[in-house]
């Protein structure tokens, strides 16, 4: 795989400042149960990397600590981790929202048979990818089969009441493109999602979320695989949008690693580039316990710019 991290410095992104915190991002570990092609994180299910409970234990005590308002998992496929379960009870038994970023494709896992209960009773927002609509899209970007799992996971969740009216059960899907351009209108989107979906599967969902493929690892070495690895960075800062800059993910979230390390977003994390506060980088979550993170600087490169493209993308979906 090509590596992409050095052709983001340096780096003439504007300069921001972190608000808030209201959200911390956990990323549970690499090992996923597939390798898609868009795939930032490198995960797949060769991966090893794990958070231990020793780490979970540190971020519980650290939302008993600190008032936040959400816990959002992801990884690889953050319910392979042994202590997915443990973590996702103790947040709830807090009051702290929870979001699994899940594939759908695990709820067909052998080993997973009870996690859609599991996830309902919970009460956990799941936020599911799912790269389009057309089953050839996705087994493309996913793999062969994909899609039809993805269908039979939707359903699964829908019939345990996700998705549906006065149920507060939410289900929201992810779009990402298939290619080196941003994203559609992500509201003309999501009204073709719900025509598709319901008229073909009977499927209900909330939202669509449409994120820009950032380009490091997998993305990064497939578009300088093919050459086009400077004309899409051109294409995310042509489209920059300086009223996206108020609404970026990063300014009221943080991200742990698997280690239990701290990074401003999840992109971050995956270049190496570390919150840095009061001089100190490689912070880690036990460290955390009653500091005040407003006014610090959020460490930036050019990927930044595709957060800022066009509609703007975060791990919530469009910012404008």
């Amino acid at each position: 795989m090509l590596d992409s991290s050095h052709l983001l410095f340096p780096s003439r992104f504007p300069k921001l400042r972190r608000r808030k915190l209201e959200t911390i991002q956990v990323n549970l570990g690499y090992r996923c149960n597939l390798s898609c092609q868009h795939c930032h994180v490198d995960a797949g299910p060769n991966r090893a990397e794990s958070m231990d409970r020793e780490t979970v234990d540190q971020v519980i005590d650290f939302m008993h600590r600190f008032p936040i308002s959400a816990l959002d998992l992801t990884g690889g496929a953050p319910e392979l981790n042994p202590h997915f379960c443990y973590l996702v009870e103790q947040a709830r038994g807090l009051g702290v929202r929870v979001i699994d970023r899940c594939n759908l494709t695990i709820l067909e896992e052998p080993e997973q048979a009870s996690l859609a209960a599991f996830l309902a009773a919970n009460q956990v927002e799941v936020v599911a990818s799912l790269p389009c609509y057309l089953e050839e899209n996705v087994d493309a970007q996913r793999g062969k089969g994909v899609y039809e799992s993805s269908i039979r996971g939707l359903k699964r969740l829908n019939a345990l009441g996700y998705g549906r009216a006065r149920s507060g059960l939410v289900l929201n899907l992810v779009y990402n493109p298939s290619g080196s351009h941003l994203p559609p209108p992500q509201e003309r989107l999501e009204a073709e999602y719900k025509v598709q979906l319901r008229d073909r599967f009977g499927i209900r969902f909330n939202q669509l979320y449409t994120l820009t493929n950032m380009p490091i690892f997998r993305f990064g070495s497939l578009l300088q695989s093919q050459g086009e690895f400077g004309r899409y960075l051109d294409l995310l800062r042509e489209a920059f949008d300086e009223d996206n800059l108020g609404s970026v993910m990063c300014l009221n979230q943080i991200s742990v690693d698997w280690q239990g390390y701290l990074f401003d977003c999840d992109f971050n994390q995956m270049l190496d580039m570390p919150l840095v506060h009061a001089g100190q980088a490689r912070i880690h979550i036990r460290e955390l316990v009653g500091s005040d993170l407003e006014g610090v600087a959020v460490a930036v490169a050019e990927h930044c710019y595709g957060c800022t493209a066009g509609q703007g993308s975060s791990c919530g979906g469009a910012l404008s």
